[in-house]
């Protein structure tokens, strides 16, 4: 069988888990759960020679220093892209420098996946079913009514998984209950596998303007050692889309392939709460913390100490000259803040 080839996507400004996170570091290039940052875990859930070929990375120049100098030893091809234009382009970007018959995994850097065996079942299932030409969505399966994320509905049972019925935009808390309780449908984790000529195809008929865009950038484009750099000018012609829209919504081939394997995309101080391991109380800290009848406490510090009593559902970050105090419910509006947004 044919190897998987890992696209993994790194870009972003990671605002909502400031003040660790900040444009300069985003949220990839950051331990954030266990010793490794949460793109080097990513490149090592990818990294099983029997499995997967050698990675494309598509990042920007911003982030490129941190790509390379997190990338150890990995054989890796870096696509820099001129621009930030969401993830259509920049998936389009990688399938047009692979071969059209390479199965594609494309994989986010930000995410945190506690099952890798899990994840790995569902890669192949994937690419089975990428294999006949499917648009292929890892389908999570939802352990809470959670309002922040997108949702797939499954339709018919298909070899490997099932039809897509209907992508779901974030729902209302009262829609969300509902997903969770009828049982048909999964989180749009943001992973998903293509052909790569099946892609292009794809986004050709439902996109053509992008489409002949990134044809031309990377026709254009130049190589140097590892790193290909599209077209500058080319590549600016092009008006950013998420691949949700682009393809996945448009396509009559949409699959999905269910599975559980404790995934997480550290949106948040909340997510990142939950990604931990917690004392017997809930609390996770890191750093000079001592919290007394606390619960569900995030508190982690650079350097002063943090002290808490009684409070429950709460993140305190202490990062160089910044603090932040959100509760769990506002965690989600960390990225409006004005030391986030506007650094």
């Amino acid at each position: 069988m044919s190897l998987i080839h890992p696209v993994i996507l790194c870009g972003g400004s990671g605002t909502r888990l400031w003040p660790v996170s900040r444009k300069a570091m985003p949220k990839p290039f950051l331990p954030l759960v266990g010793e490794a940052t949460l793109f080097e875990a990513t490149l090592a859930r990818t990294s099983d020679p029997a499995q997967f070929a050698a990675p494309v990375i598509v990042t920007g120049e911003a982030h490129l220093p941190h790509v390379e100098a997190q990338l150890g030893d990995t054989d890796a091809t870096i696509i820099v892209e001129p621009a930030a234009k969401n993830t259509a382009p920049a998936i389009a970007l990688a399938a047009a420098r692979l071969p059209e018959d390479a199965v594609m995994l494309v994989c986010p850097s930000d995410h945190h996946i506690a099952n890798v065996a899990a994840f790995h079942v569902a890669a192949q299932a994937a690419a089975g079913l990428a294999r006949k030409d499917h648009m292929v969505a890892f389908g999570i399966t939802p352990s809470l009514p959670e309002t922040g994320y997108g949702y797939i509905r499954r339709g018919a049972e298909i070899a490997g998984g099932f039809a897509v019925e209907q992508f779901v935009e974030k729902p209302a808390l009262d829609r969300a209950i509902q997903f969770l309780a009828s049982g048909d449908y999964s989180w749009n984790g943001g992973i998903f596998a293509f052909r790569a000529g099946a892609f292009l195809a794809e986004l050709a008929q439902h996109r053509p303007d992008m489409a002949e865009a990134v044809r031309q950038a990377v026709a254009a484009g130049t190589s140097e050692g590892a790193r290909f750099h599209p077209d500058a000018a080319s590549f600016a012609a092009i008006s950013g889309e998420s691949v949700d829209y682009a393809v996945m919504e448009e396509t009559s081939r949409a699959a999905m392939v269910p599975v559980a394997m404790g995934w997480s995309d550290i949106g948040n101080w909340q997510a990142l709460r939950d990604a931990r391991e917690g004392d017997a109380h809930g609390n996770r800290t890191r750093g000079n913390v001592e919290l007394l009848e606390c619960r569900g406490v995030l508190a982690e510090t650079d350097g002063p100490r943090i002290s808490a009593i009684g409070l429950a559902d709460i993140a305190v970050v202490v990062n160089g000259d910044e603090v932040l105090v959100t509760t769990m419910d506002g965690a989600q509006l960390v990225g409006k803040l004005s030391g986030a947004a506007k650094q």
